[in-house]
């Protein structure tokens, strides 16, 4: 039987309406780590936009751990309560909605894209970015290498990170270990260049990856769904790359991660990739096809019919879309239309129905 990207899907125990979903982007709107209106209304015009799942950008597990100064967290009780009218908002709209929980690395520390200058000093709310290695990312400063101590004790942040979700109301969590920000970092050879338990073989590299799914799998509820997302591959010669790809999903569908959020790329600045429409989604089939793990595709997936045969096709399970939700957030509506489904759009916005 042909699955539709306007299928329901159940995963543990939810099931999110569509396989339309919107991925993580970052906003640069949050204060002190702490959403606001904005949030609000960005995620809750994809909810009332018909998209079945909405996924929280990056957010921060511990406030050094966030992308720029201007970048959420989920580390205070501030930050906790000020996620919930967003949720309940999403719920109202019958969609579901995610957060990725995340550690920038020597990525972070960064100021909003509008700045004249990308390095936040500490005058300004920054703070000295950690890496595996004291290897710096392109025009960026040193950062510090982790302890395996303090490696640990990012492990409890990222388990704490996951309960005080549930408390906000999510559905469902994602571990970001892509785009090379730290638990990335850990992973790739190119980047972590350790002599300890964290470093060397495949096994010790993926060591830190492996203890923070199996934390976050133990404070969130049973059946609810955990997410990961990777970059499948480096697009470097020596650097991570799909086979290894494969081997660590694997492992974390046995360690209890439902779902592999494929994505690419974002280690090095300098990386060659070929960007055409759906460049990324044949890494998705690859990894689901070796390990039987769900998976969900993103990269240039911009038309109704281009996401319909990625589901139809059995590529993914589920498309993400990014820019193009951005463009227009009612684009799940707009595939419902085009598809002939069930009008996802409110009952405030029927007089708008177009049918083809």
């Amino acid at each position: 039987m042909t699955v539709s990207v306007l299928d329901p899907i159940t995963i543990g125990k939810i099931s999110i309406k569509n396989r339309i979903w919107v991925s993580p982007m970052c906003q640069y709107s949050a204060k002190n780590g702490v959403v606001g209106p904005w949030h609000l209304v960005h995620l809750g015009s994809f909810a009332k936009g018909g998209f079945g799942l909405v996924m929280m950008e990056a957010t921060g597990v511990v406030a050094e751990g966030r992308i720029s100064t201007v970048c959420p967290g989920i580390y205070s009780e501030e930050s906790v309560n000020a996620l919930k009218p967003v949720t309940e908002f999403v719920h109202s709209q019958n969609a579901k909605i995610g957060i990725q929980l995340a550690h920038a690395g020597r990525k972070g520390s960064t100021t909003p894209p509008n700045s004249d200058h990308p390095i936040a000093s500490i005058e300004e709310g920054g703070w000295q970015t950690v890496a595996p290695s004291p290897i710096a990312f392109h025009g960026m400063p040193l950062p510090k290498e982790l302890t395996v101590a303090e490696i640990k004790d990012l492990v409890i942040a990222w388990g704490k990170a996951a309960e005080s979700a549930v408390i906000a109301g999510f559905d469902l969590v994602e571990i970001h270990a892509a785009h090379g920000y730290l638990l990335h970092e850990f992973l790739s050879p190119l980047t972590n260049q350790r002599k300890d338990q964290y470093g060397g073989e495949l096994e010790n590299r993926a060591r830190f990856l492996y203890e923070v799914i199996q934390e976050v799998r133990k404070n969130i509820p049973e059946g609810m769904p955990l997410f990961l997302r990777i970059s499948a591959t480096d697009w470097k010669d020596g650097g991570w790359d799909l086979k290894e790809s494969i081997l660590i999903s694997a492992k974390a569908k046995e360690l209890g991660v439902d779902l592999v959020d494929v994505s690419t790329g974002g280690l090095i600045h300098d990386a060659q990739i070929p960007v055409v429409p759906g460049f990324q989604v044949p890494f998705a089939k690859e990894i689901k096809i070796a390990t039987g793990v769900l998976t969900s595709a993103v990269g240039l997936i911009t038309t109704p019919l281009q996401a319909q045969e990625i589901i139809s096709g059995g590529q993914a399970d589920a498309v993400m879309i990014g820019r193009e939700a951005l463009r227009n957030p009612h684009w799940a509506s707009q595939v419902a239309d085009v598809l002939n489904g069930s009008d996802l759009r409110p009952y405030q916005y029927v007089r708008a129905t177009v049918r083809n």
